[in-house]
């Protein structure tokens, strides 16, 4: 729309000049927002911080991002803390599932603090993921490189675990800092906490 062949009712007694000319701004930003609408790719985004390394919490963020990338978001999970150890390599395959003050564990607590019973969740928890044909942790780490997640490591993290950035899968990007990932937080449409 435009605001050019206005000038002829300025002279009109119904219209306010001032309120003419405020109209005339507002309309020129509303056009700016729509011209900046249309330089949008329209590509959505999600960031998730993955927080909890435990063999179960290591599965929500790989899970939404890989969905989320399969549906064309652009998507970055930044891994701070216990969530690193996601991404690290070794320690990736050896993730435990706490059996302590899981609410859903079909046992008291007082059974699952006994030794031995994190293993044994864990290893009843890997048996049902491997007879329903759930990914494993690796397969979807592997399925989130290939979608284009941005799986990202705490350097902070990394400097105070004092792990290398050698340690961690190929393709996971090192060297990632707080305000990098607030940054990112910023930027998205969806902003999860895992």
């Amino acid at each position: 729309m435009s605001t050019d062949n206005a000038s002829s009712t300025v002279d009109d007694p119904e219209f306010d000049a001032a309120e003419l000319e405020a109209l005339r701004e507002r309309v020129a930003e509303l056009e700016e927002s729509v011209a900046n609408l249309d330089d949008d790719d329209g590509q959505q985004k999600m960031t998730i911080v993955a927080t909890q390394g435990s063999f179960d919490m290591a599965y929500p963020p790989l899970i939404l991002a890989s969905t989320a990338a399969a549906f064309g978001w652009e998507v970055i999970v930044f891994h701070t803390f216990w969530g690193l150890d996601i991404l690290h390599e070794e320690k990736s395959r050896d993730l435990k599932l706490s059996a302590v003050g899981n609410p859903n564990m079909p046992m008291p607590n007082a059974l699952a603090a006994l030794p031995g019973m994190d293993a044994m969740a864990t290893k009843m928890m890997q048996k049902k993921i491997d007879e329903n044909g759930t990914a494993t942790i690796e397969e979807l780490i592997d399925l989130s490189l290939e979608q284009g997640v941005d799986l990202q490591a705490c350097q902070m993290t990394i400097e105070l675990m004092g792990y290398d950035e050698d340690e961690f899968y190929d393709g996971v990007t090192t060297g990632v800092g707080a305000a990098t990932a607030i940054q990112h937080m910023a930027e998205s449409d969806v902003q999860l906490l895992v």
